[in-house]
């Protein structure tokens, strides 16, 4: 869920979900993988959110961003890991992996779907 730059303030709440495979300001869409869940279900996140400004001040200092390195994929492993209803994107700069369905509501459908 979500377009753009991923925010390190975003995937600091992440983090603790399970493994991330992207880093902070790295581009992403609506359907990308951006790391793997802790159990065996599938999150929708938004790895764009970013720390709402206000001009109080607050009792606390703010908090630093601290995350530990993602698991980068080579074209090898990705093959490896991708499930059914998952693809790999392959460009000149990175592997990436995504669902096959970008949209969300389009990939619930398809999940509740009856297999003949």
């Amino acid at each position: 869920m979500g377009r753009g730059a991923i925010t390190a303030h975003a995937l600091m709440s992440l983090e603790a979900r399970g493994t991330l495979f992207v880093l902070p300001g790295m581009e992403t869409y609506d359907g990308m993988i951006v790391g793997e869940h802790s159990r065996d279900t599938d999150l929708d996140i938004n790895p764009v959110r970013s720390k709402e400004l206000n001009n109080i001040r607050s009792a606390g200092k703010d908090e630093n961003v601290k995350l530990s390195p993602p698991r980068l994929m080579t074209l090898e492993e990705a093959i490896g890991y991708v499930a059914s209803d998952e693809l790999i994107e392959v460009t000149p700069k990175s592997i990436r992996l995504r669902k096959k369905y970008l949209e969300a509501n389009k990939r619930k459908m398809m999940r509740n779907k009856p297999k003949e």
